[in-house]
């Protein structure tokens, strides 16, 4: 079995290149599509960034508000996305977020994570990420 293309980048939200300068990005981007970081701690921070930056840049404020921007429907099956992250929170769709919430942030983190990977998160590397906040 290969290893899901978002773990073998350190990249657990599988973020699509930008001209964002992350840190922790490994010196080479081999993957022309998607960041490449040096460790899962790094990847983590960048998607718990990415998910604060949606409230206060875009207004995201519900689950639903937060995956249809992170996995848009172009390119995802948006619904199901959010039924499965709302099933791990143990939320519904209409849950309002707290960005300053760790156990919250890491869960949803871990929530991405395992929608995009197919497998389930190391806590202890999303928790690193969020300290690198």
């Amino acid at each position: 079995m290969s290893v899901p293309r978002g773990i073998r980048n350190c990249n657990p939200g599988n973020i699509r290149i930008t001209k964002d300068k992350w840190q922790g990005l490994r010196r080479n981007q081999e993957d022309k599509e998607f960041f490449q970081f040096t460790s899962m701690a790094y990847g983590y921070r960048a998607l718990l960034r990415t998910l604060q930056n949606y409230r206060k840049r875009h207004n995201c404020i519900t689950i639903a508000d937060f995956i249809s921007r992170w996995a848009p429907d172009a390119e995802n099956n948006t619904s199901a996305y959010i039924r499965r992250v709302c099933q791990d929170l143990q939320v519904p769709s209409v849950y309002v977020v707290d960005i300053e919430d760790r156990e919250e942030m890491c869960a949803l983190a871990a929530a991405i994570s395992y929608v995009e990977n197919g497998e389930a998160a190391i806590m202890d590397d999303i928790y690193k990420g969020w300290e690198m906040l």
